[in-house]
Formats: structure tokens, sequence, C-alpha cells
């Protein structure tokens, strides 16, 4: 059914739309996966930057005074004779940092349940990579302070800082650089979940057993939670989540250590076609007899469709980054810097062996503890980035901020508390040059080096799980053309409507270089007269005409009635009556069912949904975003084929 010829450029001038990111009815997630994750702490990083700025500048103003005074002033939340008293900024980083460990627990379980890792063999690297980063840093902290009582504050140069990072790498690297985002998001984790069990293990004093066992049943109590009714799960968790909050503070132990918790045990999946049908139903019900029972039914419907990460990601996630992180900085990172403040951390070894320890120790340990685990001798297997792209992101996991500060707290006090905050704040500065220098000269390298790089990493975990068959998918463009565009639509849906003029418009940009293919994924329950048009398209297909079809049907969605659909065939030389049999006969149900089928295998659930080079989609389809993330995968595809061996000429 492969259709190579050249896209017609009818309605060129017509208007394109710019943005496209909505979904019909069935709108797969409410919080994107690991790209929104990432755009967030982009716009996150440069508030951090600022909220830290903004501290140094209060703390070193003729007010500076206050700054100490407002963090230290005192907010106790009793009931009766038991509550929680502490001062304003211990709120901040064991209260409200609690919801940032969670939301970064939240994403990282995404990752292992539906992105790069759930091919768990690909989490080995990044775990051991992030405690070679963390054991080498440290180490290089130890050299400057063996024998020193500061030596007890190790723990602050070890824990990478997740919004920085990320923030740096997304100024640094082109949007389409998810590999090494995933890699640098899964190791931030791992640093966090380090971080925190140092502060357990060694920066906790006094441990209350009693406390600490109650937290261990709520917690338990808190996973067992997804069995519950729907109806009252929320507000039971909401009450469970705030005394395993409490019952760890009261246990001595950090409490941002039950956020991170939380987050990995929340399952991410994606909606069954079941519950979304099911909501649709409930929700036309309610459209009938708009009474609050049934709006109470439809509300359950909806909020069950979507996993309970989605929604925590969706509601917490603008929280923490805008908000708590920044509040985090601007309480941590007023340093009252004097002449003789700098002079001291210049030589100080608190200062050198926090910053040396990120931006030297990190790198490197990540470096050689990545090689080490991708040995073929100790199992290991080849590594998800190239070697020159991990060096470069192991640079930018040497920025140290909101765990060393948490952790700088509990170990310092007075003047090494504020070399420690010095040595913490340059990691922000120093790393990210360090790694601009390195993504400046790996941009530098010779093109078949890097084609040998990249053929050296694993292929894709592809989301598509039905390949693309060009005896029966229907295609546009060469059929060995490099990138394979891949979307599942419904011809009543405004969406694909819209994208269509996007689609015509990156074939016509790559020429050879793109195929496109056309999946039906009609929605029945909101569309009634999807399925028909999908039938007809395929009732043309048998005559030749798919494509022509195809282009009327999305031309004319409000009048897909059996008339409109007779006249379409009669205006493209159709044989009518055959059609008409076909269509009656339902002839072609089987074929759209199969589509159906394979777009429900691949976690497909709205319309438009795109694949390229079999990896799903993700956010809006206009044609800038559509033409980068096409471009990337070109890219890659030619840099493969550069590193295979070529044959031999013929005698």
């Amino acid at each position: 059914m492969a259709d190579s010829s050249a896209v017609s450029d009818d309605a060129a001038d017509a208007e394109r739309p710019r943005a496209f990111s909505e979904r019909t009815a069935w709108a797969r997630n409410l919080a994107a996966p690991v790209r929104s994750f990432l755009s967030t702490e982009t716009g996150s990083a440069g508030l951090l930057v600022a909220a830290a700025i903004a501290a140094l500048v209060w703390a070193n103003s003729p007010w500076s005074s206050s700054y100490e005074s407002v963090w230290t002033t005192t907010l106790s939340i009793k009931l009766g004779s038991a509550g929680v008293t502490t001062d304003l900024r211990h709120w901040i980083n064991e209260g409200l940092m609690t919801f940032f460990f969670l939301v970064v627990g939240l994403e990282a379980k995404r990752e292992f349940d539906l992105g790069e890792l759930r091919e768990r063999s690909r989490l080995a690297i990044p775990v051991v990579a992030a405690i070679g980063g963390a054991g080498l840093a440290v180490a290089i902290y130890l050299v400057f302070n063996a024998g020193r009582s500061s030596a007890h504050g190790w723990g602050a140069a070890m824990s990478t800082d997740t919004a920085l990072s990320l923030g740096a790498l997304a100024l640094l690297t082109p949007r389409a650089a998810t590999r090494l985002r995933v890699f640098l998001l899964t190791l931030a984790v791992v640093d966090d979940l380090i971080g925190l069990v140092v502060i357990v293990v060694v920066y906790t004093s006094h441990v209350s057993v009693p406390a600490l066992g109650a937290a261990g049943g709520l917690f338990a109590t808190f996973f067992a939670l997804r069995y519950a009714p729907l109806a009252v799960r929320r507000q039971v968790a909401i009450a469970v989540g705030v005394a395993l909050w409490v019952a760890m503070f009261k246990s001595g132990i950090d409490p941002v250590v039950a956020g991170l918790a939380v987050g990995l045990a929340i399952t991410a999946y994606t909606p069954a076609r079941e519950d979304l049908e099911r909501a649709t139903e409930v929700t036309r019900s309610f459209r009938e007899q708009p009474t609050p029972e049934l709006a109470r039914s439809a509300q359950l419907s909806v909020l069950g469709a979507i996993s309970l990460n989605d929604r925590l990601q969706y509601t917490l996630h603008p929280w923490t980054s805008y908000v708590i992180v920044p509040l985090f900085a601007l309480a941590n990172a007023g340093v009252h810097v004097s002449g003789g403040l700098l002079e001291d951390a210049i030589s100080s070894p608190i200062t050198l062996g926090i910053l040396l320890g990120y931006v030297v120790g990190k790198p490197l340990g990540i470096i050689g503890a990545s090689w080490l685990a991708s040995r073929p001798a100790l199992g290991g297997r080849r590594p998800s980035l190239t070697w020159p792209a991990l060096a470069s992101g192991g640079a930018i996991a040497g920025i140290g901020f909101t765990v060393s500060l948490l952790i700088s707290s509990l170990a310092f006090h007075g003047r090494d508390l504020q070399e420690a905050q010095l040595g913490v704040i340059a990691t922000t500065i120093v790393a990210p040059l360090v790694a601009s220098g390195l993504f400046a000269v790996y941009r530098r390298l010779p093109t078949q080096l890097l084609a040998r790089q990249i053929g050296g990493t694993p292929a894709d975990v592809l989301d598509l799980t039905e390949e693309v068959d060009p005896e029966r998918d229907h295609i546009r463009g060469p059929d060995d053309a490099p990138v394979t565009l891949v979307e599942y639509g419904d011809f009543q849906c405004p969406y694909c409507g819209q994208a269509e003029p996007v689609i015509r418009d990156l074939l016509s940009s790559f020429g050879g270089d793109l195929r496109y293919v056309w999946r039906h994924l009609p929605l029945n329950d909101v569309h009634s007269n999807a399925q028909l048009a999908s039938e007809a398209s395929e009732a043309a297909a048998s005559q030749g005409r798919f494509w022509d079809m195809y282009d009327a049907l999305l031309n004319s969605q409000d009048e897909l009635t059996p008339k409109h659909l007779t006249e379409i065939a009669t205006d493209l030389g159709l044989d009518v009556e055959r059609f008409r049999d076909e269509l009656r006969q339902r002839k072609f149900a089987e074929r759209v069912s199969e589509d159906v089928a394979s777009a429900d295998s691949s976690g497909v659930s709205g319309t438009p949904t795109f694949f390229i080079n079999g990896r799903r989609h993700y956010g809006a389809y206009d044609i800038d975003t559509l033409t980068e993330e096409v471009r990337a995968a070109l890219r890659r595809a030619k840099q493969l084929a550069s590193s295979r061996p070529t044959e031999p000429a013929a005698a």
C-alpha cells in the first residue's frame, strides 16, 4: 500500500496552526513524562539562581541582620499538648522540601514504569555512575580535610542538584538530547537517595524507635491505599501522608526521606481503554442529567483513568519548581560575604574540598564507574551514551546546591557553615563553565568518530510495538526513508485535521528522508462517524485511492455521513456501487480493528499520537517542534548508518 508519490501542494498557502498540544477526549496523560519534567526544571533553574542571588544581596545589605532574624523565627503547630515546633528555615528545609523530593521520586518511578528505564538493564550504569561520582567527590573532600574536625562534613560534597543540573543541560544541549537528560535525571535521583541515606545514618544524632516504627506502619498503610475505593482514597492518603511526615519528624530522621520514598512507591501507567470509555459514558450521563451524584461519579471516573503518579506531578511540580525550591534557596544561600571570609575560603579545606569534589571528583567518578559497569567481563552492557557525551554530562553533574546546602546546615555551624555554603555556590558557576567547554569540544569532534561512538550505544527502547509493514500500512514517502513518522489518528478529530498541514510541510522539507504512516484510531465514544470514515478510507484504498480519500475526509470532518462519503467517492471517480457494498458489509472493520489493537499495545489512547522511528513523541506537534524531533532522528539514523562497516565491492 506504499505510496511514494509527491505530496500535494494544495492549500500550501493556507494558514498553519503554530502550536498544537491538544488531545481528544482520551487524553493520555495530564503530566507529560520526562520532557515536561525537564522543561519545568529549566524554568525553575533560572528562578532558583535568582532566589540565590537575592539571598546573597539580602544577607550583605544594610538590612543583613533581618535575614537571620526572619528565618530563625519560630512557628508552632499544636493540637493540645502535641505539636511541631521549629523555625521557618527548618519548616522549609524539612517540611516544604518533602514535596520536592516527592516529585523527584514520582518522575523517577514514571521513568522506571513507562520510560527508558523500563528496560531494567539500562538502570545499572546510571546507578553505578551516581555511586562512583559521589564516592570520588567524597574522597577528594576527605583528602583536603583528613585529620580535621571538618572531615565530618563530607556529605556536603556528593549530591548533584536536580533543578540546576537539568536547567544547565537544557541551555547547553538541543532539546532532542533525551538520553543524556534521562541519564542525568536518574543519576540525580540516585544521588538524592544516597544523600538522604547519609543524612539518616551520619547526621541524625538521636532516633526515636517508637516514632520510626509508627512511620514504617504509616508508610505500609499508604502503600496499601491503592486497593482502597477511589472515593475515599485521596482524603485518607492526605491524612496518612501528614501523619507519616510528623512521625518522621518526631523520630529524629529528616522527614524529607518520606517524600522520596512515597514518590518511588506510586506506580505510573497509561490509561486503559475501558476506563476512558467508562469516563466518557458517565460524563455523557451527567450532561443528560446534571445531578450531584452523577457529577461526583463523573469526577471519580475521570480521575480514576489517570494514574496517581501523573495527577500528583501535574498538581505539585509547578509548586515545587517555582515556589518551594526558590524559597529554599532564599532561606539557605544568604552568606554574609566579608573580605576575611573570601580570603579564608580561598584556602579553606572545606570550600576547596566541596568545590573540587564536585567539579573534579563528580565527572571523573561518573566516567570511571560507567566504564567499569560496562565491562563485558563483569556482565556489563554498553552505556546508552557516547563517552564524549558522558564526560560532558558528568561535568554538569558537578553542580551541587539543594541537598548539599541541606547537609551543610546539619554538619557545620558558624564560620565553617559559611565556607561550606561558598563552596556549594561556587559549583553552580564553575561546573557549568567546565561543561560548556566540554560540549564545545564535543561538537567539534570528527563526524566519523562521533558515528563510531553512537554505533557503540544500544538501540532505542521502542514504544511502537507494531513495526511498519509496507505491504499493509498506508505510507507517504519512500519505503527506505531513514525516518518514519507514524500517526494514530481519527478522521473526525479536529486536532488531526490541524496536524495534517504540519505533516505536509514536514514531508516537503525532508523529501526522501522521511516517510509518513497513518494508522486508524477511531474514538467511537466521542466521534460518532469516526469508525465509518476509517472503513471508507479502507474501501477507497482497495481501489488504490487511500490518500485521496484521506485528504477529503480531513477536509470535511463535520460531514462524514454515509451520504457525504458516497459523494466523496463519486468525486474521486471510485466504483461507487462497490464502495457502498463494502461499507454496508463492513468489509474493512477488521482491518481498522487491527490498527486499534496496535494502538492499545503501544499505550495510545488519544489522537493524534505520533511516533518517530518507533519512539513516542510527547508534547506539542507544531511544525517547529516536529521538525526538530525529525531532524534529531535523521541525524542519529545517518550516524548509525555511517558507523556500520561497508560491504566490500563485488569482484
